[in-house]
Protein backbone atom coordinates (compact mmCIF):
# COMPACT_ATOMS: atom_id res chain seq x y z
CA UNK A 1 0.00 0.00 0.00
CA UNK A 2 1.11 3.67 -0.42
CA UNK A 3 1.82 5.65 2.54
CA UNK A 4 -0.07 8.63 3.19
CA UNK A 5 1.97 11.99 3.14
CA UNK A 6 1.65 14.54 6.26
CA UNK A 7 1.00 18.04 4.72
CA UNK A 8 3.89 20.37 5.52
CA UNK A 9 1.17 23.59 5.90
CA UNK A 10 -1.74 23.96 7.47
CA UNK A 11 -4.85 23.43 5.02
CA UNK A 12 -6.56 25.79 6.55
CA UNK A 13 -5.05 29.09 8.17
CA UNK A 14 -6.83 30.55 11.55
CA UNK A 15 -6.90 34.41 11.46
CA UNK A 16 -4.27 34.77 14.06
CA UNK A 17 -2.04 33.40 11.19
CA UNK A 18 -2.99 36.32 9.04
CA UNK A 19 -2.22 39.74 9.33
CA UNK A 20 -4.86 42.35 9.24
CA UNK A 21 -4.51 43.84 5.50
CA UNK A 22 -7.27 47.03 4.68
CA UNK A 23 -8.43 45.08 2.25
CA UNK A 24 -9.52 42.07 5.01
CA UNK A 25 -10.71 45.07 6.53
CA UNK A 26 -13.29 46.16 4.16
CA UNK A 27 -14.58 42.89 3.63
CA UNK A 28 -15.23 42.65 6.77
CA UNK A 29 -16.96 46.00 7.12
CA UNK A 30 -19.01 45.09 4.20
CA UNK A 31 -20.22 42.26 5.51
CA UNK A 32 -21.18 43.87 9.02
CA UNK A 33 -22.53 46.83 7.38
CA UNK A 34 -25.21 44.62 5.18
CA UNK A 35 -26.48 43.33 8.65
CA UNK A 36 -26.77 46.80 9.75
CA UNK A 37 -29.04 48.00 7.27
CA UNK A 38 -31.33 45.21 8.61
CA UNK A 39 -31.23 46.93 11.89
CA UNK A 40 -31.65 49.90 10.23
CA UNK A 41 -34.87 49.27 8.16
CA UNK A 42 -36.14 47.94 11.17
CA UNK A 43 -36.08 51.27 12.67
CA UNK A 44 -37.12 53.26 9.03
CA UNK A 45 -40.20 50.21 9.14
CA UNK A 46 -41.39 51.90 12.64
CA UNK A 47 -40.73 55.39 11.39
CA UNK A 48 -43.09 54.81 8.64
CA UNK A 49 -45.48 52.88 10.61
CA UNK A 50 -45.90 56.13 13.56
CA UNK A 51 -46.55 58.13 10.50
CA UNK A 52 -49.04 56.09 9.31
CA UNK A 53 -50.50 55.80 12.78
CA UNK A 54 -51.23 58.91 14.53
CA UNK A 55 -49.84 62.40 15.09
CA UNK A 56 -49.22 61.24 18.97
CA UNK A 57 -47.28 58.09 17.63
CA UNK A 58 -45.28 59.90 15.10
CA UNK A 59 -44.04 62.73 17.46
CA UNK A 60 -42.86 60.14 20.03
CA UNK A 61 -40.51 58.57 17.21
CA UNK A 62 -39.23 61.73 16.40
CA UNK A 63 -38.66 62.14 19.69
CA UNK A 64 -36.41 59.16 19.96
CA UNK A 65 -34.70 60.05 16.61
CA UNK A 66 -33.93 63.66 17.68
CA UNK A 67 -32.53 62.94 20.84
CA UNK A 68 -28.74 62.72 20.53
CA UNK A 69 -28.43 59.44 20.64
CA UNK A 70 -31.17 58.64 17.92
CA UNK A 71 -29.16 60.84 15.87
CA UNK A 72 -25.98 59.33 16.64
CA UNK A 73 -27.46 55.89 15.18
CA UNK A 74 -29.31 57.54 12.10
CA UNK A 75 -25.64 58.71 11.48
CA UNK A 76 -24.43 55.56 11.87
CA UNK A 77 -26.99 53.85 9.84
CA UNK A 78 -26.39 56.72 7.24
CA UNK A 79 -22.64 56.11 7.21
CA UNK A 80 -23.42 51.80 6.74
CA UNK A 81 -25.61 52.69 4.04
CA UNK A 82 -22.94 55.14 1.61
CA UNK A 83 -20.08 52.44 3.22
CA UNK A 84 -22.30 49.21 1.95
CA UNK A 85 -23.03 51.16 -1.57
CA UNK A 86 -19.21 52.17 -2.54
CA UNK A 87 -18.40 49.18 -1.57
CA UNK A 88 -20.88 47.68 -3.48
CA UNK A 89 -19.89 49.99 -6.51
CA UNK A 90 -16.23 48.68 -5.87
CA UNK A 91 -17.60 44.74 -6.08
CA UNK A 92 -19.23 45.91 -9.12
CA UNK A 93 -16.02 46.88 -10.73
CA UNK A 94 -14.62 43.59 -9.67
CA UNK A 95 -17.17 41.74 -11.56
CA UNK A 96 -16.36 42.90 -14.66
CA UNK A 97 -12.65 41.47 -14.20
CA UNK A 98 -11.19 44.99 -13.35
CA UNK A 99 -9.19 46.49 -10.75
CA UNK A 100 -7.44 43.67 -9.51
CA UNK A 101 -4.19 45.05 -9.79
CA UNK A 102 -2.84 45.21 -6.01
CA UNK A 103 -1.84 49.08 -5.47
CA UNK A 104 -5.26 49.64 -7.33
CA UNK A 105 -7.28 47.22 -4.85
CA UNK A 106 -5.37 49.52 -2.11
CA UNK A 107 -6.39 52.54 -3.47
CA UNK A 108 -9.73 51.57 -3.70
CA UNK A 109 -10.47 50.49 -0.34
CA UNK A 110 -8.97 53.27 1.20
CA UNK A 111 -11.01 55.60 -1.50
CA UNK A 112 -14.09 53.55 -0.15
CA UNK A 113 -13.06 54.71 3.23
CA UNK A 114 -13.17 58.55 2.68
CA UNK A 115 -16.08 58.59 0.08
CA UNK A 116 -18.15 57.32 2.98
CA UNK A 117 -17.10 59.49 5.52
CA UNK A 118 -17.37 62.48 3.06
CA UNK A 119 -20.55 61.09 1.50
CA UNK A 120 -22.13 60.70 4.86
CA UNK A 121 -20.91 63.99 6.32
CA UNK A 122 -22.24 66.03 3.29
CA UNK A 123 -25.66 64.04 3.42
CA UNK A 124 -26.23 65.33 6.73
CA UNK A 125 -24.70 68.66 6.07
CA UNK A 126 -27.53 68.98 3.58
CA UNK A 127 -29.87 67.68 5.49
CA UNK A 128 -29.37 70.34 8.07
CA UNK A 129 -29.35 72.87 5.59
CA UNK A 130 -32.74 71.85 4.59
CA UNK A 131 -34.07 71.65 8.00
CA UNK A 132 -33.04 75.48 8.96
Amino acid sequence: MAELKKAERPLSPHLQIYRPMLTMMMSIFHRATGVALYAGVVLMVWWLTAAATSDEYFNIVQGVFGHWFGRLVLFGFTWALVHHAVGGLRHLLWDTGRGFDLPLVEVMAKATVGLSVVITILLWVIGYGVMS
